[in-house]
């Protein structure tokens, strides 16, 4: 399945969820889940490509509890694991920066 019918697959799960999708133009970064008013909110970045777009929709994705009981593809579900894995990593051991 390409990335553009994978987006597809999973703003059909966000509206299965309950989550409200806004596509917006923010710079490229890709958006992501928040929370507003209460409401659980995925911003969907129209100025990324659609590999980042993808990728910051599976881990909005990722982190909603709900998604046990939804039906998720394979595929879609070795992506949300995969990106979940690699934060994790990050948050374990860090990343190196250079500065200045």
């Amino acid at each position: 399945m390409d990335a553009v019918s994978q987006l597809d697959s999973i703003v059909r799960l966000f509206a299965q969820l309950g989550v409200e999708v806004r596509q917006e133009h923010l710079g490229g970064g890709g958006g992501g889940l928040c929370r507003i008013r209460g409401r659980r909110v995925v911003f969907i970045d129209l100025d990324a490509d659609a590999a980042t777009q993808l990728d910051r929709c599976a881990e909005a994705l990722a982190a909603i509890p709900e998604t046990g009981e939804v039906y998720i593809s394979p595929d879609l579900r070795e992506r949300m694991e995969r990106l979940r894995n690699a934060d994790e990593r990050t948050q374990t051991h860090g990343t190196a920066e250079s500065g200045p």
